[in-house]
């Protein structure tokens, strides 16, 4: 299934529940002086009656569609400086993952989040010499390099990754994993 064909359908599905077009949509949000995604989606749960995961989509394309075009490659501002020695381990990592099958890629403040349905891994500079992939996945046991993260956070699983050579098979069978069930 096209992802974008989905977000599309669901937007379109919301329009005719709300009787609004977009367009409508967003300048209510606007009007509403939220700025931040959580506080978007109760105002279009409250404001427009939709459920949950209808706000969710709202938010999401209302920030995407309001946020000024993104300058570049997202990658150039995580991995400057110091850090701009990670950026192959980075790049490596994606080589691999984009065989994998049709995904989006999320640039956040300090990393990329990875996403089909839900997201299934984020890849960013953790520090000066380390790169941190967090996964999502369930029912493996955590090893010495597969660190169990606690309940509630962003990912299950944290890998720590300080050189290209630690980008392996191991690492990838295990984000492999996630992006299976991720979609």
């Amino acid at each position: 299934m096209d992802l974008n064909a989905a977000i599309q359908k669901q937007l379109s599905n919301i329009q005719a529940k709300t009787g609004k077009t977009l367009e409508e949509l967003f300048a209510a949000m606007k009007a509403s002086g939220h700025a931040k995604h959580g506080m978007l989606r109760d105002f279009a749960k409250t404001e427009f009656g939709v459920g949950h995961g209808d706000a969710n989509a709202l938010a999401n394309h209302y920030l995407k569609a309001d946020a000024p075009a993104a300058e570049g490659n997202p990658l150039d501002e995580l991995y400057t400086g110091p850090k701009a020695a990670l950026r192959p381990i980075h790049e490596k990592l994606m080589a691999t993952i984009d065989g994998y099958g049709d995904f989006e890629v999320h640039p956040k403040k300090g990393y990329v989040a990875l996403r089909r349905k839900k997201q299934f891994a984020m890849i960013g500079p953790a520090t000066n010499s380390r790169v941190e992939v967090g996964i999502n996945m369930k029912g493996v046991p955590g090893t010495d390099r597969l660190e169990e993260q606690a309940p509630g956070g962003m990912c299950q699983y944290k890998v720590k990754v300080t050189d290209a050579s630690q980008v392996d098979d191991e690492l990838f069978a295990w984000i492999k994993t996630a992006f299976d069930a991720a979609g």
